[in-house]
């Protein structure tokens, strides 16, 4: 393996890897920015797999513009990529992203390449999520967790316990589902917080779950379950930093939401997963047999489910409540 560090000097790298215990019997190092003679290095050592960090601080001579100009990255990232065509060497490029999540730079550069990961973090946690955006070789979406340690970077192997709170009792307000990231089951707790409004305009807001279904979710409460909240402020979040975004939450939002207002807690051991249509039917979702069994596997016992994702052999230790209608497992939840 090639390693090329454009951002840090050997020295810093070398102080990092004896902090983590490095084997760097088969690791080369390179602190160089000029493109030439990174290739020249590429091209002598053909190495299996060489890390470029970051595409932003190449140049070529044969360009006049600055390092991490749009001509430069777009030169830069076009010839290594031939190189690694020509060479069978696979090339990792790290590069930044703006304020806004996208990649600094030219967007073509994510055209010439075939796969694009984010990695991304956050501040007030120790886990890392690694998200595929493009995969030529696989499916996209996908998520690794991983737990920032003292000796680097450890997979987390449950994830799902990352996103669920630990009540010693249950709480209203709380529901837990079971989405889809990729093709990895994942199971997050929505909590939903339902108060008078103060204002002549009640709030909706949704932290990790998109904004205006949540508003069209509180609209077929109304019209199909006969449940008002108009005048009432409404707060959704998923817990742990999460984004939802598949239709698959909408049962569990609907359901957190109803929990919160009549402040009776949903029964413990159970998870939903299904999506709420307009005219207020449950429709299925995709990989319904792996969410349970990833339910199952974490001890849950009671599934709410769309009636078309009820399983056709039964589940060891699991007990699944088919709905067709929203107003269905509304009615079962306040008579449990």
């Amino acid at each position: 393996m090639l390693y090329v560090s454009g951002e840090e000097s050997a020295q810093q790298v070398a102080l990092r890897a004896r902090r983590l215990d490095v084997n760097a019997a088969k690791i080369r190092m390179l602190a160089e920015i000029e493109l030439e003679r990174i290739q020249s290095a590429i091209a002598e050592l053909k190495p299996r797999v060489a890390v470029i960090d970051s595409i932003q601080t190449l140049y070529s001579a044969a360009l006049t513009s600055a390092p991490g100009s749009v001509a430069q990255v777009r030169e830069c990232a076009a010839q290594l990529v031939r190189l690694a065509k020509r060479s069978g060497t696979c090339i990792v490029f790290v590069g930044h992203v703006t304020k806004d999540g996208a990649l600094a730079g030219p967007r073509v550069l994510e055209h010439m390449v075939d796969t694009v990961l984010y990695f991304e973090g956050d501040t007030h946690t120790s886990f890392r999520l690694i998200r595929a955006f493009k995969n030529r070789f696989g499916a996209v979406n996908e998520m690794g967790v991983f737990a920032m340690t003292e000796k680097g970077l450890r997979e987390v192997t449950n994830p799902s316990a990352l996103f669920l709170s630990q009540h010693k009792e249950d709480v209203p307000g709380s529901c837990v589902m079971v989405t889809q990231e990729g093709t990895r089951p994942l199971l997050v707790e929505l909590q939903a917080l339902v108060d008078d409004a103060h204002g002549s305009q009640p709030r909706r807001l949704g932290v990790g779950l998109e904004q205006n279904r949540l508003a069209m979710l509180l609209a077929v409460l109304h019209r199909h379950a006969g449940i008002a909240l108009f005048d009432q402020d409404v707060f959704v979040n998923a817990v742990g930093g999460v984004r939802v975004a598949e239709p698959g939450a909408d049962l569990a939002v609907t359901l957190a939401i109803v929990s919160s207002l009549r402040n009776k807690a949903l029964p413990g051991k159970h998870v939903v997963f299904g999506e709420v249509g307009l005219a207020g039917e449950v429709r299925p979702v995709q990989r319904g047999q792996e969410r349970l069994r990833e339910a199952a596997k974490l001890g849950f016992t009671h599934a709410i489910v769309p009636a078309a994702n009820r399983p056709r052999l039964p589940i060891e230790g699991m007990e699944v409540v088919p709905v067709e209608r929203l107003a269905q497992a509304v009615d079962y939840c306040a008579g449990r």
